[in-house]
């Protein structure tokens, strides 16, 4: 299955053997009930994920301020009253959360703030040593995350082996083998996003090191300073981690106190359409 057209979706009501019944819902992006975010470094396969999951049409526009472009799409997964309907915003790719480019900033900046009901890593299979950085900077923000095992075909190609079960073990959360040129897996990642999006605290990531006392409490202390400065502002802990680093980015959005309006910008509220927005689009 390869973006199955709206009301195209053919077959049983989700049972074990064909799994959720998918309609990619194009550029129809009104009344979403949950908001899933595509994550991953360049060149792993995201916007064919992206496209797999939305059908080719999309809606490309500009971040807030920003000159990159922005793409997102909408699917729809069962029918009648068990119909739920995703937007998906595929990020710019980035290696790592550390940003040191516009295109990383953003991606940080909406997994950080923007509070997506999912977000889905995708890695690539031949070099997955690389990409699982950035999936372990995520499962630091998130609980609420499925790795896209992609370019699983081009590994079993060059005699790679990759355990998908093991690696969702040692990680914590949903793992996916796929290969979405050839829309492999697809079907599976949509019924691990539903999965995730419908649980209130998301999977469940195992913890990462423990970090010394002195430095805990630290992080603590300025967690609690950041929170008295921008009430309810998401993943305090995170910002508090890359002040103390002394992360430039992060620094200077702090002095300069534009964090609360990052996080107003990119929130999952602010990417829902506005009334009129659809009939334009």
């Amino acid at each position: 299955m390869h973006g199955v057209a709206e009301g195209s979706a053919k077959g049983c009501e989700g049972c074990a053997n064909c799994g959720p019944t998918l309609i990619t819902a194009g550029m129809n992006l009104s009344d979403c009930d949950y908001v899933v975010a595509l994550a991953g470094n360049p060149n792993t396969g995201k916007s064919t994920v992206f496209n797999a999951l939305t059908g080719l049409r999309q809606h490309v526009g500009n971040w807030p301020g920003k000159t990159v472009q922005r793409a997102e799409g909408a699917m729809a997964v069962g029918k009648g009253n068990a119909r739920k309907k995703y937007k998906i915003v595929d990020l710019p790719g980035t290696y790592s959360l550390l940003s040191q480019s516009t295109d990383e900033e953003i991606a940080r900046d909406f997994l950080l703030f923007g509070s997506p009901d999912v977000t889905v890593i995708v890695v690539d299979a031949t070099c997955l040593e690389r990409n699982l950085n950035l999936v372990l900077q995520v499962l630091e923000i998130t609980s609420r995350a499925v790795v896209a095992l992609n370019l699983m075909d081009e590994a079993e190609r060059n005699g790679l082996k990759v355990d998908p079960r093991a690696l969702a073990r040692d990680l914590g959360v949903p793992v996916i083998p796929m290969a979405a040129r050839r829309g492999r897996g697809v079907r599976e990642l949509v019924a691990a996003i539903g999965e995730i999006a419908a649980k209130p605290n998301g999977a469940r990531p195992r913890p990462s090191t423990p970090l010394p006392a002195k430095l805990e409490s630290a992080i603590e202390d300025l967690s609690r300073q950041i929170l008295e400065t921008y009430p309810n502002l998401p993943n305090a802990r995170w910002i508090a981690l890359r002040l103390i680093e002394g992360d430039p980015s992060v620094t200077r959005e702090v002095e300069a106190g534009t964090l609360g309006q990052i996080g107003h910008d990119l929130s999952v509220e602010s990417t829902r359409p506005k009334a009129g927005v659809e009939a334009a689009l």
